[in-house]
C-alpha cells in the first residue's frame, strides 16, 4: 500500500500508477488580540493518506497543525508537527504521504507537542532563536509490540538557532537535543539524540540545507522503526547516526532544481539478524511553474537498504507531479 516506499523490499516488486492522494488542503486563521500585545493565530493541513493504497477508502487525514499565541519576541504553540530538533524538510512533490527521506536521515514524525520560542536580536542582521518543547513520542518506533510497552511517552527537546544575514545572503545553524525514556518489560530504555541543522545561502540563487543527528532509540521520533532490541528479558537502545542534505538552485524565476540525499546507519552490534543495518535514499527533481498557480515536477530517486545477514536491496522510483495551488 505504499505509494513511495521508504525502504527497499527484500523481494523485488515493481508497479506503476497515478493518484490524487498527494493533495494537501490547508487553512490558516488569525484570531483575536490577547494581553501583552499578543495575537492568536493557527493553521491546519490535511491530505488523503488516511486509507489504504489498494482500497477506495481514501480518508482525509490531518498532517500538521498548530494554535499559536504570538508576542513580539515570544511564541507559545500547541501543535501537531515535526520534532523541535528537526524542523527542516527536503523539497519534493513526490513524497507527500510521509516526509521526504523518511527512515533515511529525516526525523519527521508529526506528533502532538507544546513548545515555547524566544527570539533575541543581537544586531541588525544577527539573531538568536531558542526553542523548548514537550513532544509526545511514538513508541511503536521501537519496533516492539509487547503488551508491556507504554505506547507514548513525553520527550523533552531544545534547540538554539543562530542566524546572520538577510534574504540574499544568509546562514542559520542550530544545535538541538532530545531526551525521553521508553518503558518496556518493566525497564526504562533511554532515548538521547543530539542534532544540528543548518541553512547556508552564499548567493541568492543557491541554498544548502540539512540535518545531522546521533544518538540512541531514534525510531520514536521518526528514525528507523527499530529503536529498541530485546534479547531474552533484557531491553537495550539501538545506537546510530544519520542525516540528510539538499542543494537547491533557482535556475530562473520559474525553474528550480533540487538534489538531496540522506541515510540512517544503526550500529550492527545493537541489532538482531534481519534488521536494517543502513538505509539510504537519494533524489533529484526539477520544479517548473507553468503559471502563477500551476507547478510541475519530475523526480528520480533511489533507495538502498542494507539488511543484517540478508544483503543489500535497492530500487529506483520515478515521479511526475502536477500541482494546482489555490
Amino acid at each position: 500500500g505504499a505509494d513511495n516506499p521508504t525502504s527497499a523490499s527484500l523481494t523485488r516488486q515493481g508497479s506503476a500508477g497515478a493518484t490524487f492522494r498527494q493533495t494537501v488542503i490547508g487553512a490558516k486563521f488569525n484570531g483575536p488580540d490577547i494581553f501583552g500585545g499578543g495575537k492568536i493565530t493557527g493553521s491546519v493541513y490535511a491530505d488523503f493518506f488516511g486509507g489504504g493504497g489498494g482500497t477506495l477508502n481514501q480518508l482525509l487525514r490531518i498532517r500538521v497543525g498548530s494554535i499559536d499565541a504570538n508576542w513580539k519576541n515570544t511564541t507559545l504553540s500547541f501543535a501537531l508537527d515535526k520534532p523541535v530538533i528537526a524542523p527542516r524538510e527536503p523539497d519534493s512533490l513526490a513524497q507527500v504521504g510521509v516526509s521526504p527521506l523518511t527512515a533515511a536521515g529525516n526525523l519527521w514524525l508529526w506528533q502532538p507537542q507544546v513548545r515555547v520560542e524566544q527570539r533575541f536580536k543581537l544586531r541588525d542582521a544577527i539573531g538568536v532563536r531558542t526553542q523548548f518543547g514537550i513532544y509526545q513520542t511514538s513508541e511503536s518506533g521501537t519496533g516492539q509490540t509487547s503488551d508491556t510497552l507504554a505506547r507514548s511517552r513525553p520527550g523533552y527537546e531544545s534547540r538554539i538557532e543562530f542566524s546572520a544575514g538577510g534574504e540574499s545572503h544568509r546562514i542559520e545553524i542550530a544545535p538541538g537535543f532530545h531526551a525521553s525514556s521508553t518503558r518496556i518489560l518493566g525497564q526504562s530504555v533511554p532515548s538521547r539524540i543530539f542534532a544540528v541543522d543548518w541553512l547556508m545561502r552564499p548567493i541568492a540563487r543557491v541554498d544548502f540545507i540539512g540535518t545531522f543527528f546521533q544518538g540512541e532509540n531514534m525510531g520514536i521520533i521518526g528514525g528507523l522503526r527499530q529503536g529498541v532490541t530485546v534479547v531474552g528479558n533484557q531491553a537495550h537502545a539501538v545506537r546510530g547516526q544519520g542525516g540528510w542534505a539538499q542543494v537547491k538552485v533557482r535556475l530562473t524565476s520559474r525553474l528550480s532544481a533540487n538534489i538531496f540525499g540522506g541515510q540512517e546507519d544503526d550500529r550492527n552490534r545493537d541489532l538482531l539478524r534481519g534488521a536494517t543495518a543502513k538505509n539510504q535514499s537519494y533524489a533529484a527533481n526539477l520544479m517548473y511553474k507553468l503559471g502563477t498557480n500551476i507547478l510541475t515536477s519530475f523526480e528520480a530517486s533511489t533507495t538502498r537498504t542494507s539488511y543484517l545477514g540478508s544483503g543489500v536491496r535497492s530500487f529506483p522510483h520515478y515521479d511526475l507531479a502536477i500541482a494546482y495551488l489555490f
